[in-house]
């Protein structure tokens, strides 16, 4: 397991080590891919569109956020910015990472929340607007544009997560497969 955080870290510092443009750009990722936008911005637009698909969304982002807890408790991941101090690893090696306000979250860190309530909450709506484009159009760019956006998006919330010190690289990955798993599986249960 000690590799496995090695390698993240020198992940992380790769990513840091990038543009000074792209700080500002992960901040914000990773500030509006906070679970809490789910209900506060993502639901409301969901049900304006599509009442079912609110609902939906809803469902899956409470259902999902629990289940992240649960996991979180039963699989106690290390998060980067703590290991790399507590661990020695930093006394060691010498490593040029940037701490940020929100480099400093408690508790377990495996799965990535961000990522997997982020994938299980916006799988329905990009489900209802990948069939929306099927039926508006036959060009097969045009209906995967939603889910090519969902993607994307999800990998940039990973990345962010990896930037800020809040998630090894494995947990992000954990956190996205858990997340468009539960996003498929509970859309159909959508009381």
């Amino acid at each position: 397991m000690e590799a496995l955080h090695a390698a993240g870290i020198h992940a992380a510092e790769v990513l840091q080590a990038g543009p000074p443009w792209l700080e500002g750009f992960w901040i914000t990722v990773t500030s509006l891919a906070d679970p809490k936008c789910i209900f506060t911005v993502c639901f409301p637009l969901a049900y304006f569109l599509d009442r079912k698909v609110g609902v939906s969304v809803l469902w899956v982002g409470l259902v999902s956020e629990w289940l992240n807890v649960v996991f979180k408790w039963l699989l106690f991941g290390e998060r980067p910015f703590w290991w790399l101090h507590e661990s020695g690893f930093a006394s060691t090696q010498p490593v040029s990472l940037r701490q940020f306000p929100v480099s400093c979250e408690t508790g377990p860190g495996s799965p990535s929340g961000h990522c997997m309530i982020t994938g299980a909450a916006l799988w329905p709506l990009a489900s209802a607007l990948t069939a929306l484009a099927s039926r508006h159009s036959r060009s097969l760019a045009v209906r995967l544009i939603p889910f090519s956006t969902y993607a994307l998006l999800l990998l940039a919330v990973g990345l962010s997560r990896v930037f800020v010190l809040a998630h090894f690289p494995h947990q992000v990955a954990g956190g996205i497969v858990a997340g468009v798993a539960l996003g498929w599986g509970l859309q159909a249960r959508t009381p």
